[in-house]
């Protein structure tokens, strides 16, 4: 301890009394050296934590990611050349590299902790730390994934037709390969509980919508329905954008009525905006639905389909602060998804361009390939039909639903 303590003391008269112990030229040369030192063996220390072998030391790399890692073509194709840890998660810029180390100890100590030393809690988690990465390459246009994966490098006449139309846009976009490659490496996130923060903004401006009953306004995000003003009962759910007319304000409850439409098939728990069009906009418990509580007002048949479908009214109870008295606002979120999430890989096709019941099936074949969550999903669709060719008298040539549709149906 007495040889430690001299140490520092010496070392402390070097730097804080230079000139009365020791020449400049000295000092200078001393701190070259202690600098050289530091640089080297800190560019090993940086080294060190790029190898792969570093990474999956940690067993919650190593339990997780690495098993998932080998079971794709990144770990093992016909040309031999594997992709390492530090190939995707490492940038090679120097100054780059720095922020993600430092980005990483968070990482770290989650392990330290406990955040993150489980499969369980890893799962948990799993979304805010994809969410990190896509970020990043969202940033640096997927610039390590470039590294290996080239635009200019691609043969697109080897690749599938199917292929070569999406590759060929993104090529033309010069698009994140992040935007349609996710979980190509790792399990991809449960994207359930993802929220759009748009809808806080919609929840936002309902809860200062001055409402009076009487008149009619819209919903705006899906939420319950109830069968009394206490909210006791649950009876089925409300979608976004559905037309309600308020009749009484009680507290923090508002007592509204529906008027939809359903098929008499089953239970009819599925409520539609329009007369043979598939746009869901309530869907009632099955004890609910046939009970009295349910006014039939009109029978008609489809003509297409052959279903017989009734037009059904009722009124229900819902939580105060959730209507808006336009769609205006609503549809502007819906369309602005659906342009940011739609046109990565290909042209998005016209809203007008199919009509409600096309959509459906569609929608349900590209939302996969996007990350929308399901309120955003459901959003969307309802909009893409509310603004099909059955609401347009023009269908290429977009514009808003009215309140009939304009197509051939009665």
């Amino acid at each position: 301890m007495k040889a430690i303590k001299r140490l520092f003391a010496w070392l402390y008269r070097l730097f804080t009394q230079p000139a009365a112990r020791i020449g400049m030229g000295v000092l200078v040369t001393v701190s070259f050296i202690a600098g050289a030192f530091f640089w080297h063996y800190f560019n090993v220390g940086m080294e060190a934590t790029n190898e792969e072998e570093f990474c999956i030391s940690c067993h919650t790399m190593g339990d997780n990611l690495l098993p998932e890692l080998q079971k794709t073509v990144h770990w093992q194709n016909r040309t031999g050349v594997r992709a390492r840890c530090p190939d995707c998660h490492v940038p090679h810029d120097f100054t780059d590299k720095v922020a993600r180390k430092m980005q990483a100890s968070r990482e770290v100590w989650a392990q330290i902790v406990g955040t993150i030393d489980t499969r369980e809690k890893f799962n948990e988690h799993r979304i805010v730390l994809a969410q990190r990465e896509w970020e990043r390459f969202k940033a640096n246009n997927s610039k390590e994934c470039r590294n290996c994966h080239d635009y200019n490098s691609m043969d697109f006449n080897k690749m599938r037709v199917t292929s070569q139309m999406v590759m060929r846009r993104a090529a033309e976009l010069n698009t994140s390969c992040v935007d349609c490659h996710k979980g190509i490496a790792h399990q991809l996130p449960e994207m359930k509980g993802l929220r759009n923060p748009a809808f806080d903004t919609l929840i936002t401006e309902a809860r200062t919508q001055s409402v009076s009953p009487g008149n009619t306004y819209y919903s705006v995000a899906p939420m319950p329905i109830y069968a009394d003003a206490g909210l006791g009962t649950e009876i089925g759910s409300l979608e976004v954008a559905t037309p309600v007319k308020v009749l009484q304000v009680e507290g923090d409850s508002q007592l509204i009525e529906l008027d939809l439409w359903r098929k008499n098939k089953g239970f009819g728990r599925v409520w539609y905006d329009t007369f043979g069009l598939n746009i869901t906009s309530a869907i009632i418990e099955k004890d609910y639905a046939r009970s009295d509580n349910i006014d039939v007002l009109e029978t008609r048949e489809d003509d297409m389909t052959g279903l017989e479908w009734q037009k059904v009214s009722a009124q229900v109870w819902i939580r105060q602060g959730a209507l808006l008295e336009s769609t205006e606002e609503i549809w502007n979120i819906a369309r602005t998804s659906y342009q940011n999430s739609c046109s990565t890989c290909h042209r998005q096709p016209v809203e007008s361009g199919h009509d409600a019941n096309q959509w459906t099936g569609l929608f349900a074949g590209m939302v996969g390939f996007t990350n929308m969550d399901d309120d955003t999903a459901d959003l969307v669709l309802k909009y893409l039909q509310m603004h099909s060719s059955d609401f347009v008298s023009n269908p290429l040539g977009g514009g808003s639903p009215e309140n009939t549709p304009q197509t051939a149906r009665p």
